[in-house]
């Protein structure tokens, strides 16, 4: 086996989770909880939209509009139903470190893909023993830890994005926030 030297770990980049209407995503994660949007995109046929939890560490979503919601309450399993879950990012500091931790993975035998340019971060893909997929990370350019700028379309990529985003676009703030109740 090759010695390889340790991942620098720097945090979550991003959990990526499902929603059916992103609208209502963003004026709850960013008008109720306060998260900052730190970027927007399409993966494919999906808009992808992130949040900053932490200098460096966002939650994303996947907007799949024929999503069936899935409600419980928090601790306590759904056995019926599968998780509203996708995929987990770490977080590295740089490219190098990025390359590093690929071929830390092959030298053990891991399949992982190659180094996936989106633009404002660079990616390898690649699932944990029980399946779980899993992606390793490093911004091109950082969203986090900074004003948002929603006119850089570098961050802000969406060209037809939500209604919320507009709103943020235009006044710096969402016009309305949606409630919710305990399940």
């Amino acid at each position: 086996m090759i010695e390889q030297s340790e991942p620098r770990w720097r945090g979550v980049n991003h959990l990526a989770l499902v929603t059916p209407d992103m609208d209502a995503t963003v004026r709850f994660y960013h008008g109720v909880l306060g998260m900052r949007l730190v970027a927007t995109l399409n993966a494919g046929p999906m808009r992808h939209y992130f949040f900053e939890i932490a200098p460096g560490n966002t939650v994303a979503f996947f907007e799949v509009s024929d999503a069936e919601a899935f409600a419980k309450p928090a601790g306590i399993p759904d056995l019926e139903r599968a998780a509203q879950f996708d995929h987990l990012s770490f977080n590295l500091p740089d490219e190098e470190a990025l390359h590093g931790l690929r071929r830390r993975l092959k030298s053990f035998g891991c399949e992982v893909t190659g180094i996936v340019d989106h633009g404002m971060i660079h990616s390898i893909y690649f699932t944990d023993p029980a399946g779980i997929a899993l992606e390793a990370s490093c911004w091109i350019t950082d969203a986090t830890g900074r004003e948002a700028d929603y006119a850089d379309d570098r961050l802000f990529a969406d060209r037809d994005p939500v209604p919320a985003v507009r709103e943020l676009q235009e006044h710096g703030e969402v016009a309305s926030t949606p409630v919710t109740s305990l399940v």
